[in-house]
C-alpha cells in the first residue's frame, strides 16, 4: 500500500480527489510561491521599494521559471523550510545578479508559505464549492421527486414515526446549502496575505510595509488582515472548520444509506454497488463506506491542526511543520468524499415497494405516537400513554398488528390513525422547502 491513498495508483478510484489533488503537489506548491514572489517584486517596485525593473525582471521570470522540487530538497531539509532554497534557485535561473538581489525583499519564509497556501487553499474551496452545488441540485430534485413517499424514520437503529424519502434527501442537502452560504463570510475572514517579515514587526520591509501588503493582496485577489498572523493560525482553523461542516454533513449522508441498503432493510439501491470476491449475491455500498473512512481520517487531521495551532514565540517549527502535514489531508479527503456525494445523489434510488413492507412491519408499532395522540382524545395523556405501551408489547407478544388490537378496545379511533400520511408531519414541507433552496442556487 503506498504511504497515502491520496497518492496511490491502485486508490485513485476510491479516493479519487480530482483537481483538487493537483493543488496539493511539490510542484503546486512552488509555483504558488514563485508567484508570490513574483507579485510581491511587482508591487514593491510600483511603490519604489526596489527598482521597477528589476521588479519587472523579478515578475516576468517568476511566470516563467520552474524550479525542480527534487533540485532544492537538501536546502528543505537542512533549513526546515523550502523558501531559502527556492529563493537561491530562482536567483540563479533568473541569471541577472542585479536584478535577482531584489527577490524576496524583506519577507520571511512564512509569509511566502503562509500566503501561497492561501492560493492553493483559494482554489480548493471553488473546487469544493463546485462539487457542494452540484450535489445539492441533484438532491433538490430528488426530493422535489418523492415529496411524499413514506418510509420509516429511525432513532438509535429503530423505527421511530413515519418520514418521507424527500425529508430524508433534504436533511442531508440543507446543512450543504448552509455551508455553501458560508463560503464567502470565510473567504473574506480566512484567505488572508502574510506580509510581516521576519518577526512580524516588519522590519526590513521598510516605512511602506503597510501599503506593500495592502497592494500584495489586491495583486493575488486575497484579503489583507491589517497585521501579522504568523503565530495567529485562525484563518487556517476556519477553514478547516468549515471543511469538518460539510464532512459530518457528508458522513451523515453516508452513513445512512449503509444503513438503507443493508440486507435486512433494502429500501435503497445506489444503483452501483461493489462485489465480493466470494458471495456472488454482495453489493457492497462502497462509495458510502469511502466518505464514513475519509470522515474518521478527516477527523484525526483536524485533531492534529488543532495542536498544531499552538505557536511559541514568534514562529514555531514544530507546530508549522504539524499543520503542513494536517492541511492538504482535509482538503483532500473533502475532495474525494465530494467526490463520491456527487454520485451518490444521482444515483441512490428509493425502493418504495420495501419502504412501505418496512412499514407494515413489526407490527405497525411505528404508529405508536400517533396511536398515544389518538387515545388522549379519550383519557388523560398519561393514561394514553401507558395504553399504547401495553398495547405494543400485546401485539409483540400475540404478534397481531397494533391497529387490529387497538381498535379492537377503541372502535371510535380515527380512520387515519394509522395511515404514513397522517403520521408524516412537516416532512413534506421540509422536502418542498430545500428544493426550493436547492433549486435557487
Amino acid at each position: 500500500m503506498a504511504a497515502s491513498v491520496f497518492d496511490s495508483p491502485l486508490y485513485a478510484q476510491l479516493f479519487d480527489t480530482g483537481e483538487a489533488g493537483r493543488l496539493f503537489s511539490d510542484s503546486a506548491a512552488i509555483r504558488a510561491m514563485l508567484l508570490v514572489e513574483g507579485a510581491l517584486a511587482k508591487v514593491q517596485g510600483s511603490l519604489g521599494v526596489i527598482p521597477e525593473l528589476s521588479a519587472a525582471a523579478i515578475h516576468r521570470a517568476s511566470m516563467e521559471i520552474q524550479v525542480d522540487p527534487g533540485a532544492i530538497a537538501e536546502a528543505t531539509g537542512q533549513n526546515g523550510v523550502s523558501v531559502p532554497g527556492l529563493v537561491s534557485a530562482f536567483r540563479a535561473e533568473m541569471n541577472a545578479p542585479e536584478h535577482a538581489q531584489y527577490v524576496h525583499w524583506g519577507a520571511t519564509s512564512q509569509d511566502i508559505i503562509d500566503t501561497a497556501l492561501m492560493l492553493r487553499q483559494r482554489q480548493a474551496l471553488v473546487l469544493a464549492e463546485d462539487g457542494l452545488r452540484q450535489v445539492i441540485t441533484d438532491l433538490g430534485k430528488a426530493a422535489k421527486d418523492n415529496v411524499h413517499l413514506p418510509m420509516p424514520a429511525r432513532t438509535y437503529g429503530q423505527h421511530a414515526t413515519p418520514t418521507t424519502w424527500g425529508a430524508v434527501l433534504a436533511s442531508w442537502g440543507a446543512p450543504l446549502i448552509d455551508a455553501l452560504e458560508a463560503l464567502e463570510p470565510l473567504r473574506r475572514a480566512s484567505l488572508w496575505v502574510s506580509l510581516s517579515g521576519a518577526a512580524g514587526t516588519a522590519s526590513a520591509l521598510g516605512p511602506l510595509a503597510a501599503e506593500t501588503r495592502s497592494a500584495l493582496a489586491k495583486a493575488l485577489n486575497l484579503h489583507d488582515p491589517g497585521r501579522s498572523w504568523h503565530t495567529d493560525r485562525a484563518p487556517i482553523l476556519r477553514v478547516a472548520d468549515w471543511q469538518g461542516q460539510v464532512m459530518a454533513a457528508l458522513a451523515h449522508m453516508a452513513q445512512t444509506l449503509i444503513a438503507l441498503t443493508g440486507s435486512d432493510t433494502g429500501e435503497v439501491s445506489l444503483g452501483k454497488a461493489g462485489a465480493s470476491s466470494t458471495m456472488p449475491q454482495k453489493q457492497n455500498p462502497v462509495a458510502p463506506s469511502a466518505m464514513v473512512a475519509l470522515h474518521h481520517h478527516f477527523t484525526g487531521a483536524r485533531a492534529s491542526l488543532q495542536s498544531a495551532a499552538m505557536h511559541q514565540h514568534q514562529r514555531d517549527g514544530v507546530a508549522w511543520f504539524a499543520e503542513w502535514m494536517a492541511v492538504p489531508q482535509l482538503s483532500l479527503c473533502l475532495a474525494a468524499a465530494l467526490s463520491h456525494a456527487k454520485t451518490l445523489a444521482t444515483h441512490a434510488t428509493p425502493r418504495p415497494v420495501q419502504m412501505q413492507n418496512n412499514l407494515e412491519a413489526n407490527m405497525g408499532l411505528i404508529h405508536a405516537e400517533a396511536l398515544s395522540f389518538a387515545l388522549a382524545k379519550f383519557m388523560p395523556r398519561p393514561e394514553a400513554q401507558k395504553v399504547t405501551k401495553a398495547l405494543c408489547l400485546e401485539a409483540l407478544d400475540k404478534q397481531t398488528p397494533l391497529e387490529t388490537l387497538a381498535r379492537a378496545d377503541y372502535p371510535d379511533l380515527a380512520d387515519d390513525v394509522f395511515a404514513p400520511s397522517a403520521g408524516i408531519g412537516h416532512a413534506a414541507q421540509d422536502a418542498l422547502t430545500f428544493a426550493a433552496r436547492a433549486a435557487a442556487i
